[in-house]
């Protein structure tokens, strides 16, 4: 079992009591933390250390959660500027994934977690849309299992619009991803069913793919309320906004992702919390399609569990979580004309516990004895982390993925020194450069879209 001793670092716990060693110490053993505490570790501890990481002028964290997001849209990241969704989807997004390849979708997916894992995130939600053929979502887990980071496989799924599949093939292949993914690379990679709208699914599909997640015991990941046009939609066709109508499917709780939740109700708010479902925020992405704000510091005042997400490169255009942080924190403090609106604290635990909750595993978000040790160390070398009088308001203000220098995942060193371990990453962005290419060309997808 390999053992690894992290030295000299500032510990952000993120724990119930935020406790704070600085300088502190963690002792990694396997794929948990098995010590950690203030000053340097006692020499019955230190002794048991296969290396030791000197983690001097960093700040050491549990990773990000990327709760939600869209791989695939890597190869068209950028196209598609200045359109509402509908607009968007129809004229970028749609034809673009019809045309994949489950080459392109490895390419994506490889390019797109090496931009999470420099971003410090060490688990990733993916709203897999690219679903043409079972090969697409393998190449999709494979990549994730290859690189090393914790991962959900969300395979989306349609009944209506472009890429539909009727409910017999989506329950088939759940089934399948199920049996052949969830719990694979060591418990690393998880699958969950990924319905990508309520207007895009009918009522008895929606009810037996619910059921079937329940049955395998994962979660259901949802778009929510994006869109004031996708409420209307869903009113005139059902008589029930978004919430209402998962209610009456029995699909709310502990294990549903409510992604963006723009548009609810107070009435739909307070289901939210009375079922202990979790709402996705996705800040810059809401922001950039000019689709709305989620009522974040109403829900939380409920109790709802909020997680981030970056959403997709395609309408974002990063995956980068430290822009994400401070979009939250300034999105709302701006609409409410209230500074006090959410703290960094409340925001830097949106991303770690509260995307834990999402992402479906109970023992990583903080450092503690017996959680998983996926870990990232920022550096406190640069001018805009110089003095750092606050760590949670300088991570969340002044953080950058230029900052993260080192990240462990599963007790696995996946970066360290900015390098990335296990892949070549100078040809993973050539290969992307030339896919993309090759793909708009095919699609049809012109680069002034």
């Amino acid at each position: 079992m390999n053992s690894i001793l992290i030295a000299n670092g500032l510990i952000l716990t993120l724990n119930a009591a935020a406790d704070t060693f600085d300088p502190g110490y963690i002792l990694v053993e396997g794929d948990r933390i098995a010590a950690l505490g203030v000053g340097s570790a006692p020499p019955h501890l230190a002794c048991r250390a296969d290396s030791t990481w000197d983690a001097a002028g960093h700040l050491v964290l549990p990773g990000l959660v990327n709760a939600h997001t869209h791989l695939g849209q890597v190869l068209v990241r950028n196209l598609g500027s200045d359109k509402p969704l509908l607009t968007w989807l129809d004229d970028v997004i749609w034809p673009a994934q019809l045309a994949m390849t489950s080459d392109d979708a490895r390419i994506a997916a490889t390019v797109g977690l090496v931009e999470n894992l420099r971003s410090g995130v060490t688990t990733v939600v993916d709203h897999q849309k690219i679903t043409a053929t079972p090969a697409h979502s393998d190449a999709v887990a494979s990549a994730a299992e290859s690189l090393g980071l914790r991962f959900v496989l969300a395979r989306a799924w349609a009944e209506r619009g472009r890429g539909a599949e009727d409910c017999g093939t989506m329950l088939a292949e759940l089934d399948r991803l199920c049996h052949q993914w969830h719990g694979a690379a060591s418990g690393r990679l998880h699958v969950a069913f990924g319905p990508l709208a309520p207007w895009r699914c009918s009522e008895e599909s929606m009810r037996r793919g619910v059921k079937a997640a329940q049955n395998y015991g994962i979660g259901v990941h949802i778009h929510v309320a994006e869109t004031q046009s996708e409420v209307r939609m869903t009113l005139e066709a059902t008589g029930l906004r978004h919430v209402e109508w998962l209610d009456r499917l029995g699909a709310l709780g502990p294990d549903v992702q409510l992604v963006h939740s723009n548009w609810l109700s107070e009435a739909e708010m307070d289901r939210v919390a009375e079922t202990g479902s979790i709402v996705v925020h996705c800040p810059v992405s809401n922001a950039y399609l000019g689709s709305g704000i989620a009522p974040v510091p109403e829900l939380r005042r409920r109790g709802v569990p909020v997680a981030l997400g970056t959403d997709g490169p395609g309408s974002n255009n990063s995956q980068d979580m430290f822009e994400t942080m401070k979009m939250t924190a300034l999105l709302q403090k701006a609409t409410r004309l209230d500074a006090s609106a959410i703290s960094a604290e409340a925001i830097l635990r949106m991303a770690t516990s509260g995307g834990a909750m999402a992402a479906g595993w109970a023992d990583i978000g903080q450092i503690a004895v017996g959680f998983k040790a996926d870990l990232i160390l920022v550096s406190l070398n640069s001018a805009r982390l110089t003095p750092l009088n606050h760590p949670a308001s300088a991570l969340v203000y002044a953080g950058s993925p230029a900052d993260v220098r080192g990240a462990i995942v599963d007790g696995r060193v996946l970066m360290r020194d900015g390098q990335l371990l296990g892949i070549d990453e100078a040809s993973a962005l050539a290969e992307c450069r030339a896919a993309a290419k090759e793909l708009l060309s095919r699609a049809g997808v012109s680069l002034a879209s």
